[in-house]
């Protein structure tokens, strides 16, 4: 990862963080919903995913087979996902590069 820097390596944590957070909501959240639980909000899922989480709640999605037929999430959900890669785009072009 030589010439990231600080900040690019800060980001790229960021996202791994809060994919294996949301990764791990998504297998909590079909295990409430089995169990007729209290869920997680779906505000909660898509704010995360809109936060840079997507990549974990995408394989979430697809390992636990949970929110894949809601259209309307799905929907939501694939805009976070357009929104969060532009401004992911924009500031890993923004942010410094490391020293060379």
């Amino acid at each position: 990862m030589a010439g990231l820097g600080q900040p690019r390596l800060a980001l790229l944590a960021g996202y791994l963080v809060l994919s294996a957070v949301l990764f791990g909501l998504y297998g909590w959240d079909k295990s409430a919903a089995r169990r007729g639980a209290r869920r997680t909000p779906e505000a909660t899922l898509q704010l995360l995913a809109l936060l840079g989480g997507w990549p974990g709640a995408l394989v979430g999605q697809r390992l636990f087979r949970h929110k894949t037929r809601k259209r309307s999430f799905q929907v939501v959900f694939w805009c976070a996902v357009v929104a969060n890669s532009a401004a992911f785009a924009w500031l890993a072009t923004a942010l410094p590069a490391g020293p060379g």
